[in-house]
């Protein structure tokens, strides 16, 4: 299973956000490719702590859940809504400078692929109670998700 873990893995993500433009098109979804980095830039950090969540979630264990979402092929649904904070139309960063927050999205997967083990947050708001693998494998699903949504 891909994870940001592996230094392969992680360099091809970090190709592929580098391949998106400012100009490049949605195939689904109402952000653009800007807006995507930012979503991406934003979640990452509230994953790492250096924007946490106003207040924290409860632990609840949702093993199938997290199972299916995180650790099968099965393909994420196009069209959920996302958390406000990741959400640049929202409460999320707006989108300033393509290149700096082309970066501020790398940076995040670096920090959650280099992470040690109490250092990200514990727990995420539809899957539950998280591992620090579990967040390496969360950060790879997300970014490939989102990457396909760009064509990248």
């Amino acid at each position: 299973m891909k994870t940001v873990a592996d230094a392969i893995v992680l360099q091809s993500l970090i190709g592929r956000l580098r391949s998106v433009r400012p100009d490049s098109r949605r195939h689904w979804g109402t952000l653009t490719a800007h807006e995507m980095l930012c979503h991406l830039g934003d979640a990452a950090a509230m994953v790492v702590g250096t924007r946490p969540r106003p207040q924290p979630l409860p632990g609840r264990s949702r093993r199938v859940v997290k199972w299916l979402g995180l650790w099968t092929e099965v393909p994420w649904p196009h069209g959920w809504a996302t958390n406000p904070m990741h959400d640049p139309k929202a409460d999320g960063t707006r989108p300033s400078a393509f290149a700096a927050d082309q970066e501020r999205a790398i940076a995040g997967l670096v920090g959650i692929a280099a992470a040690g083990p109490t250092a990200l947050e514990p727990v995420h708001g539809f899957f539950g109670t998280m591992s620090v693998r579990d967040w390496q494998r969360w950060a790879y699903r997300h970014t490939d998700h989102h990457l396909r949504q760009f064509g990248a």
